[in-house]
């Protein structure tokens, strides 16, 4: 593991921004990330699911992740390096995605997770490519996508995979994780199950609603790990459940929506998936960003 690299903490999505023809919005993107930046996350996830990733081309991630440490401000960035379809190509991409400076590359468990000696063998011949802190995720575009713990675990004792993105949104599956994450950081992505994550073992989180609302997710993380106080971060946990409801239905074109909201108002809700907010749903998402104003409910730095 890397000494430079803490692998716990809040890790925030980076949504991608879209013009309406569906070209990427730089500018606006750019605005975006420094936006993210000062939301008091541990780290900038770029060029991941909500990125809309498996939409993007190498070049794109390229680009949004060397856009992505420049805008950062010196914090922390991750980016996924494993998505073109052939080894070799995983290979090129995997020194172009180093080469735009982030801290360490994401490896997505690609599809390989029906055979645990396939997969083990994948991913720890892949990250012989690289020098970098790798993150895995269990990312559901590539099914199956769910990593077995005794796989993690293996993986973990290399000492070249410091944390994993879990999204089997079961506590024992998490539980099972945890116990064998050793100096690793199980990172949750299941918003109701986050606070009995951190209660288990879980050591930091990389969930959709950090796309929009990270401020909260920082909140809930020095509540609980640094201030020890378990009544707090409780409730700032709820708060974050309303958030997460807020934007579930629509998710990634809902959560730009509450973006441009909070202040970059050129971040439209375009997607290049089949996402449509109709009036009755921006009506509802702006419904709500009046209620966190009205009652002072913070769930973003402005």
């Amino acid at each position: 593991m890397s000494k430079e690299f803490n692998n716990r903490g809040v890790y925030s999505l980076i949504l991608t921004p879209f013009n309406e023809d569906r070209s990427i919005n730089y500018n606006t993107y750019e605005k975006y990330v420094e936006w993210q930046a000062r939301q008091g996350a541990d780290h900038l996830f770029a060029c991941c699911g909500s990125s809309e990733m498996m939409e993007l081309t190498l070049d794109e991630r390229e680009k949004l992740a060397k856009l992505a440490v420049e805008r950062a401000g010196g914090m922390s960035v991750v980016a996924t390096a494993n998505l073109e379809p052939t080894w070799h190509g995983q290979l090129e991409e995997i020194k172009r995605i180093e080469q735009t400076g982030v801290d360490g590359l994401v490896f997505v468990s690609k599809g390989y997770c029906g055979d645990n000696d396939r997969l083990f063998t994948y991913l720890s011949e892949l990250s012989t490519h690289t020098t970098l802190p790798i993150v895995l995720y269990e990312f559901p575009g590539l099914r199956p996508h769910l990593m077995d713990a005794s796989v993690y675990g293996k993986l973990v004792e290399t000492g070249r995979f410091v944390g994993i993105k879990d999204t089997t949104c079961k506590i024992e599956k998490i539980k099972e994780k945890i116990a064998v994450q050793g100096d690793s950081a199980v990172l949750q992505a299941n918003i109701p199950y986050l606070m009995e994550a951190y209660e288990a073992g879980a050591r930091g989180v990389v969930a959709t609603p950090t796309s929009c609302g990270a401020y909260l997710f920082a909140k809930m993380y020095d509540e609980f790990f640094v201030q020890n106080d378990r009544e707090a971060a409780n409730l700032t946990h709820q708060q974050i459940c309303l958030l997460d409801n807020c934007i579930d239905s629509g998710f990634c074109a809902s959560a730009k929506y509450l973006v441009s909201l909070c202040g970059i108002d050129d971040f439209n809700w375009y997607t290049r998936g089949s996402h449509e907010l109709g009036s009755a749903r921006l009506k509802s998402i702006r419904a709500f960003f009046e209620w966190t104003k009205a009652t002072g409910l913070k769930f973003y730095n402005d």
